[in-house]
């Protein structure tokens, strides 16, 4: 068998998609034999970046934004392959084409957030029609794709986002020294987090919400610190500053900006509580991220964030428009934060690699 997989980016991007990018790539180079063929194109990505922990370089081709020769090497090995995986929607007209020059080829989509959250253009649901098999990250999408285009419940196969295989483990249930006097953190601090970046666009993701609460909150908790992690722009910096001294916080909410992965052990485990009430999540790779570190984790309970706490067993979902329910949730984890600590065995038999491994090769022998 040959498999084809088309991407954006993979290596050249820490963002969400990119992360799937990379443990999808590494499952589909696991799940083959010596009789299986398995390759990566990337069209924004350089044949350079790769991390072969996931995959060999050979196995993976960056096209470097040479958009015209990604399209044509797409069709050319796409016609050889037994199955053809887009990453992103954007590359559906590249699999069209595939389909077109090649019918026995077997087409499967990945279906992330909000890039399908959309009533589609005539031309865009015609050619969808050609792609096998859908595979959202969570109900939310898949529910959302048909209630918007009518699309055949049985088009679609869930295929929940996992655990990167090599999150960094955790060493020490202590809080690293050196990080909480980076910070002025002391030991009897309470500690919120928060991994996301901080831009205009991604305001739905709740930061603003859980400072609102913060203003109330920290007259009954003094100890209580929000710690914003994750990469920002300038002008969202800025009007964060602002928004945070008008609520008198500056002292008690902390943006720490871009961590490397290196350093993501140490910045969870800072956390009492991972809290982030989501509206637009297509699934949340943070929650389980943040579960696997042995956190509480509060999300909201609009999106994609219920597949990832398994509709509520494992965290609190809450509505993320309700800052008084924002609020109640923090206090009743910080009154009784040993009740919501979450179940490690129920997290890694839900989305766990190995688990993502075997149902991506599930959806694949299903066309």
């Amino acid at each position: 068998m040959k498999i084809l997989f088309l991407t954006l980016r993979v290596f050249s991007l820490a963002g969400g998609i990119e992360r799937v990018c990379k443990v999808a790539g590494k499952a589909m180079y696991e799940m083959g034999d010596e009789k299986t063929e398995f390759t990566v194109f990337s069209m924004y990505g350089n044949s350079e970046d790769v991390d072969e922990h996931y995959f060999p370089a050979s196995k993976f081709q960056g096209f470097d934004v040479k958009k015209t020769r990604f399209v044509i090497d797409s069709i050319k090995a796409g016609k050889k392959s037994d199955v053809v995986i887009l990453s992103h929607i954007n590359l559906l007209l590249v699999g069209y084409l595939i389909k077109l020059f090649s019918p026995k080829t077997k087409l499967l989509l990945f279906a992330h957030g909000i890039e399908v959250w959309k009533k589609f253009p005539w031309w865009k649901k015609y050619m969808l029609q050609y792609v096998d098999r859908i595979l959202p990250v969570s109900h939310y999408t898949k529910d959302k794709m048909i209630a918007l285009n009518g699309f055949k419940p049985e088009k679609f196969m869930i295929l929940n986002n996992c655990l990167d295989p090599f999150l960094p483990v955790s060493h020490s249930s202590k809080k690293d020294e050196a990080i909480m006097n980076k910070y002025g953190l002391k030991q009897d601090d309470f500690v919120l987090m928060t991994l996301s970046r901080l831009s205009e666009i991604d305001r739905y993701k709740g930061y603003d919400k859980v400072i609102e609460v913060m203003q109330d909150l920290i007259k009954h908790y003094p100890h209580l610190k929000y710690l914003l992690v994750g990469k920002y722009d300038d002008a969202e910096k800025k009007r964060l500053d602002k928004f945070i001294a008008e609520r008198g916080l500056t002292h008690a909410v902390i943006t720490a900006g871009f961590i490397p992965d290196d350093e993501l052990a140490a910045y969870y485990n800072l956390a009492d509580i991972f809290i982030m009430p989501s509206k637009k999540e297509g699934f949340g790779i943070a929650f389980i991220e943040a579960l696997y570190y042995g956190k509480p984790v509060i999300a909201g309970n609009k999106d994609g964030s219920v597949d990832a706490l398994l509709n509520g067993k494992l965290g609190l979902l809450i509505d993320p428009d309700d800052n008084e329910q924002i609020r109640n949730a923090i206090s009743m984890m910080i009154n009784n934060r040993q009740q919501y600590l979450p179940d490690n065995e129920l997290l890694m038999k839900n989305f766990s690699y190995d688990v993502y491994k075997n149902k991506l090769k599930e959806a694949i022998q299903s066309v």
